[in-house]
């Protein structure tokens, strides 16, 4: 038995910083997604065990379902259909299986990733002998929501052959959970999400497993449906950045400014907001579509000027501004600034000309691009092996 499951990637559309402070935010998914197959052996195969294998990144681990239960004994039984959190001594316990596995130093920032696979695994289909192949186009650690579409994905895989949930093996292609699942879902890869960065928002699972766009204020999401076709240029600087850092970097500067810096988070929140209300509204026609995308642009140019008030950019995000600028293209960073990804808005008229030549140059500066739709499509599942 094999089952594929694929899950996108997203964007922070506006909003970034502003929305600790009480501002409204929005993001969106993109078409770059992380793919997780499950397969279980056959009855001729002789397999007990668990296995890993994460290609982009060149690791395979394999867990004995013995020591698997010596070690999770906790997990006493699976219960799919209640997510569960993992517990300070499940924790270690997890730490323990995936140390034994000789985890290259070079690369243990990828272990909790590990951690929230053997937890969302055991707890929802138990102790199972099984092969996981993870692949992915997202960037790791680019802001880009890497982890949470890991999370989604494999909590898709593994919901899909769990009791917990309806559906029919029998279809072809790629198929989409029913809305109530869809929020098992979420609440599962929240909980790996939670394994990997402490206390995440809930943002990023959330809107790679309902996809579309999401406007989020003061612990609030709301989903949001557009109909506006919308392509951006997503370019990865490739410089690491520490998130932490960053937003305390405008927390502290808040402190010193308050009121200059109120007004900024202000501005955003308006940003945000119409940047929601003109999005949701039909664009008739062709004229209607440019005249969006131009606001749009606006909207996105102002969000940066405003990201720079907070002392969030870096010469390399600079460096993508001043080359899309040459182009009269829109720009702004997704995401914590300090480096990571850069938004450029692709207007639907542009031609595939300047394109070649905006991401050429970009290129030539050794970052990294890629052309991306917004807002499309969440988490899907497929069991026929045609995708």
């Amino acid at each position: 038995m094999e089952v594929k499951a694929r899950a996108p990637g997203k964007i922070i559309l506006s909003g970034e910083h502003a929305v600790v402070h009480g501002s409204t935010a929005v993001a969106a998914s993109i078409d770059l997604y992380t793919h997780v197959c499950l397969r279980f052996p056959s009855q001729t195969e002789n397999v007990d065990a668990v296995k890993l294998h994460l290609k982009d990144v060149g690791l395979e681990f394999s867990w004995s379902i013995e020591r698997l239960k010596e070690a999770l004994s906790q997990v006493c039984c699976p219960f799919s259909s209640v997510p569960s959190s993992c517990t300070s001594e499940s924790l270690k316990s997890l730490s323990s299986l995936v140390d034994e596995q000789s985890f290259p130093e070079a690369k243990i920032g990828l272990a909790s990733g590990a951690y929230a696979f053997l937890w969302l695994y055991t707890s929802i289909l138990g102790f199972k002998p099984a092969t996981v192949v993870v692949t992915s186009d997202l960037p790791l650690g680019a802001g880009l929501g890497s982890s949470a579409a890991f999370c989604v994905a494999l909590s898709a895989a593994f919901l899909s052959l769990s009791s917990s949930v309806n559906l029919d093996v029998s279809q072809k292609g790629w198929l989409t959970y029913k809305e109530s699942d869809l929020e098992l879902l979420n609440k599962w890869a929240f909980e790996g999400e939670k394994i990997i960065h402490g206390k995440p928002s809930g943002i990023d699972n959330t809107v790679s497993t309902y996809g579309s766009m999401i406007q989020f204020k003061s612990g609030s999401l709301t989903r949001i449906k557009t109909s506006m076709p919308l392509k951006m240029l997503i370019t990865n600087t490739k410089v690491g950045r520490n998130t932490k850092a960053l937003v305390a970097g405008v927390s502290e500067r808040t402190s010193r400014h308050p009121d200059a810096m109120t007004s900024v988070f202000n501005a955003v929140d308006s940003i945000s907001k119409e940047l929601s209300a003109f999005i949701q509204s039909p664009a008739s026609d062709d004229i209607s579509l440019t005249e969006k995308e131009e606001k749009l642009g606006e909207l996105m140019e102002m969000n940066q000027g405003l990201l720079q008030c907070m002392g969030v950019s870096h010469a390399s995000i600079e460096t993508v501004l001043r080359t899309t600028l040459k182009y009269k293209l829109a720009s702004k960073l997704t995401g914590a600034g300090g480096g990571g990804c850069v938004l450029t808005l692709l207007p639907t008229l542009l031609s595939a000309t300047v394109v070649a030549k905006v991401v050429k140059e970009l290129e030539s500066s050794g970052f990294q691009c890629f052309t991306a739709t917004i807002g499309g499509e969440g988490v899907q599942i497929c069991f026929d092996g045609s995708s």
